[in-house]
């Protein structure tokens, strides 16, 4: 992970941010999804803007670029984006026992399979604990199930999205004892 810096996203980064989730969908969901899964994947997925507004979501960067990005919530709202057709619930969760949610991971495909998804999982896990929460939980794409369960999530409940145009995209809920 060489090369590789984090910081906390802030409402200036999100035409970037944008850009990074439409390339990850677009580039690294087509090994797992029809075309068609993948063109209704982008109203599935999404950034929740509440996360950088809540001081949860992480940009990792390369020498200036956007590599990856992906956050944490102690909100209810499992996955979901501002502009997707998936409501939102921001209630708050309670630490003690309810599970963070780990939210909204994309990788750059000029940076995938260097690190970059690891090291959001390390920052989201770490500041989880740090807020009370013993365990994390995911909607997990089929692209990102092997990186998570490399991570130590194990699959729970597979989950077809809500039809867009008739088609219905693939998830799985994942989850991880933190402590």
């Amino acid at each position: 992970m060489a090369g590789f810096t984090h910081r906390l996203a802030s409402l200036d980064d999100l035409d970037a941010l944008r850009e990074v989730m439409r390339r990850s969908i677009a580039t690294l969901q087509t090994g797992f999804l029809t075309s068609a899964q993948v063109r209704v994947s982008h109203s599935v997925m999404g950034l929740d803007t509440q996360l950088i507004k809540d001081g949860t979501y992480f940009v990792i960067e390369c020498e200036g670029r956007i590599a990856g990005c992906g956050g944490w919530s102690w909100r209810s709202t499992l996955y979901g984006g501002d502009d997707s057709m998936v409501s939102r619930e921001p209630d708050a969760l309670d630490p003690a026992i309810d599970a963070a949610r780990i939210r909204a991971m994309y990788t750059d495909p000029d940076f995938a399979r260097q690190g970059v998804g690891r090291l959001v999982m390390r920052l989201c896990e770490e500041a989880a604990v740090r807020a009370g929460f013993g365990k994390a939980t995911m909607m997990a794409t089929m692209a990102g199930v092997p990186l998570y369960e490399a991570c130590g999530y194990v699959q729970v409940d597979p989950v077809m999205s809500a039809p867009v145009d008739g088609v219905r995209v693939p998830l799985v809920r994942m989850e991880k004892v933190l402590t």
